[in-house]
């Protein structure tokens, strides 16, 4: 059994951190994109002779944040929902602002909402803060400069403006996302082959699973019904079910008498190969698999309690409304700041170890931003030259984020209060950036302190339930793979699941092992975890050979592994495990196991026997 990796450890939080910059992709032309959007309606604005307008409507140019993870068809859709979301999310704050104190109620519910539909349909940073932090914005708007619904316009046209100029990549490279994406995947699949029987195999593998996963969604789940680009996308399809190939090799490399090295050059080939514009001669795959869940299973799987999505969003409700009663308490019009901490504090789920972390950074960065919005403030840049430092601090935003969250808190606050001075001269410079330091820390505290309350319960269960979730997936699976059939729509649906709950096992196990408390039951039951997975990745390579056997030879490749009782005997054997994930017992493995899963079962079996206890153990 192999000892637990360094990479599965929790990360905990260094100081040095704080001004490190870690490796990231090329983002500066996205960052350009993001900067030119800010920008223009400030000076539109300024143009106009309105630059407040202007300012709220920069609010809605955060769209473009979202959808770089989709076709540009899905891309639009996606965005276009995103501007209504911010426009709605501010003209409801705004709108709240008549009936006082209530108005923080409207603040509480977009939160939640946002949080919820967010998380559940996997948007990804800054996901669900941007709307909580539009609608507090909307909350503090100076109520006599324009009404909700006008606010509410500006901030739709800001948005409008922003998807068009994240739709542009489509006149030069309409296929530019999905080719990203399989080249992403070829990588991914390049590492894990090389660490195949090293101590980074179980990460490298999980990764290059994931990576292949979103080429899916990318390429089946996210795609019209009709394309007019069908020779690339056809493409693009063969070179990932190639690279799925190569990673069913990588699972099977124990019983494989091949060179590993030469298998991750092919993968980077691949990867290469998805970059270019070169015509391609390939054929479309006969099947194809499902990628993500579609939106109603997303939102349907989210709401059975205790989903991790209903536990966070329930959790910011918490956050944002005590926030909002602490703001109302100080002065109501700072109430949309306490607001925005404790919602950034709480809205992604993470676990204790990088929640504090995450509020850490936000409390240390927005204390430096504030001397840089000071001068901002002190040199009351007007007009074009308000536009272009905008412009500039959402560059740097934008190129820092990925890399050193602290230093981009930095510029995140300046940015902030340069956008909520409304272009006006601050008369008391000084009190403002006080009031914001004190509003930082009160609203960071609060979110610490709801998941200081919150988060005990919730990270002691998920592991031992997503385990048993995981292994009966894999019951459901193998009614299909013991009848050699992984093609038909039910047996897709049963891989896409499999493959959903191998990655919510380790999700599960990431929450539980930077916890605050069972923090040692969570590390304790890793190599179940790791066999687990083993397991399960192995049981999906073995649909990808009976989808390569085809429908003549499928059936007789599962016979061959199944033989006459290998299917009760596994089936029964996992509803024992499924058991002992919960209850910490041994479950003895048939000796007519099929032998492709017979020693990974076994090492699960010795692990959930040794499993530590699950009260108590950190406390």
């Amino acid at each position: 059994m192999n000892r637990l990796p360094a990479a599965s450890r929790p990360a905990y939080f260094r100081l040095r951190q704080l001004v490190q910059l870690r490796s990231g992709p090329k983002r500066w032309p996205f960052s350009l994109g993001a900067a030119f959007c800010i920008a223009a309606p400030v000076a539109v604005g300024w143009s106009v002779g309105n630059v407040s307008a202007g300012l709220i409507a920069s609010f809605g140019t955060f769209t473009a944040l979202y959808g770089g993870d989709r076709p540009y068809r899905n891309r639009a859709l996606k965005l276009a929902a995103i501007a209504v979301g911010l426009a709605c999310a501010v003209a409801l704050g705004a709108w709240s602002q008549q009936f006082g104190l209530l108005g923080i109620v409207a603040v509480v519910l977009v939160a939640m909402g946002a949080t919820f539909f967010c998380n559940a349909l996997g948007v990804r940073p800054p996901g669900g803060y941007l709307f909580a932090l539009a609608g507090a914005l909307g909350n503090g708007l100076p109520g006599q400069e324009l009404d909700w619904w006008h606010a509410g316009l500006l901030v739709l046209a800001g948005g409008g403006f922003s998807a068009i100029v994240r739709l542009a990549g489509v006149l030069t490279d309409s296929r530019g996302p999905e080719r990203a994406a399989v080249a992403s995947a070829g990588t991914a699949v390049a590492r894990f082959l090389k660490s195949v029987g090293g101590p980074d195999e179980d990460t490298a593998r999980h990764g290059a699973a994931v990576a292949l996963h979103n080429t899916w969604t990318m390429l089946v789940s996210h795609q019209p019904a009709a394309s007019s680009d069908e020779s690339t996308l056809t493409m693009l399809r063969s070179i990932s079910r190639e690279l799925h190939r190569l990673f069913v090799d990588g699972i099977n490399a124990d019983s494989l008498f091949t060179d590993r090295n030469a298998l991750a050059a092919r993968a980077q080939a691949l990867a290469t190969e998805a970059r270019s514009k070169a015509a391609s001669t390939r054929e479309e795959p006969e099947h194809l698999p499902l990628g993500r869940h579609g939106l109603v299973e997303s939102l349907q799987k989210s709401l059975v309690w205790p989903s991790p999505v209903l536990i966070v969003s329930l959790r910011v409700g918490l956050g944002a409304a005590l926030a909002g009663m602490a703001g109302a308490a100080l002065d109501l019009e700072r109430a949309y700041w306490i607001v925005a901490a404790t919602v950034l504090v709480l809205h992604q789920g993470l676990d204790w170890n990088r929640s504090t972390q995450r509020g850490l950074e936000r409390v240390i960065g927005t204390l430096v931003g504030l001397a840089l919005a000071g001068a901002v403030l002190w040199l009351a840049p007007q007009g074009l030259w308000l536009a272009l430092t905008l412009a500039a601090l959402q560059f740097l935003i934008l190129m820092l984020v990925g890399r050193n969250y602290a230093l981009a808190v930095v510029f995140i606050t300046a940015a902030a209060v340069t956008i909520a001075a409304g272009g006006h001269p601050v008369e008391n410079i000084a009190a403002l950036l006080w009031a914001r330091a004190i509003d930082t820390v009160i609203g960071c505290s609060i979110g610490i302190g709801v998941l200081l309350v919150t988060a005990p319960r919730a990270v002691a269960v998920p592991i031992p339930q997503e385990l048993a979730a995981a292994l009966h997936s894999a019951q459901e699976l193998l009614k299909f793979a013991a009848a050699g059939d992984a093609v038909s729509t039910e047996a897709k649906r049963a891989r896409r699941n499999l493959q959903h709950r191998a990655i919510a096992l380790l999700t599960a196990y990431e929450i539980g092992a930077g916890a605050l408390q069972h923090r040692r039951f969570a590390e304790g039951l890793w190599p179940a975890v790791v066999a687990a997975q083993r397991f399960l990745y192995r049981l999906l390579a073995f649909c990808w050979a009976l989808e390569e056997a085809g429908s003549d030879g499928a059936a007789n490749v599962a016979r061959a592994a199944f033989g006459a009782k290998g299917l009760d005997n596994l089936s029964g054997t996992l509803r024992g495990l499924s058991s002992a994930a919960r209850s910490g017992r041994a479950v003895p493995i048939p000796s007519d196991i099929p032998g492709f899963m017979k020693e990974d079962l076994e090492d699960l079996s010795r692990s959930l026997e040794r499993q530590p206890a699950r009260q108590g153990a950190d406390r």
